[in-house]
């Protein structure tokens, strides 16, 4: 691949990922965090993470793509 095809989907992927950071700014995972046996009995305890994107990232993410995008053609 030529390293202005890959500078192009590069640019496109920032753009996608900085338009999806702009829908969604927050979305949330569960993780284990701690395990226990007693004996036959097992206990998981499960907390949920929230992560949140600023929507200067965001926009960052969309700016950065869409040079990336426009230099190749120039």
């Amino acid at each position: 691949m030529k390293a202005a095809t890959l500078k192009s989907l590069a640019g496109l992927a920032l753009i996608v990922l900085g338009a999806a950071a702009l829908a969604w700014p927050e979305f949330s995972y569960t993780k284990d965090s701690h395990d226990a046996k007693l004996g036959p009995l097992e206990f998981t305890l499960k907390e949920k993470e929230t992560v949140r994107v600023p929507a200067w990232a965001g926009l960052a993410a969309v700016a950065a793509g869409a040079v990336l995008v426009w230099r190749r053609k120039a």
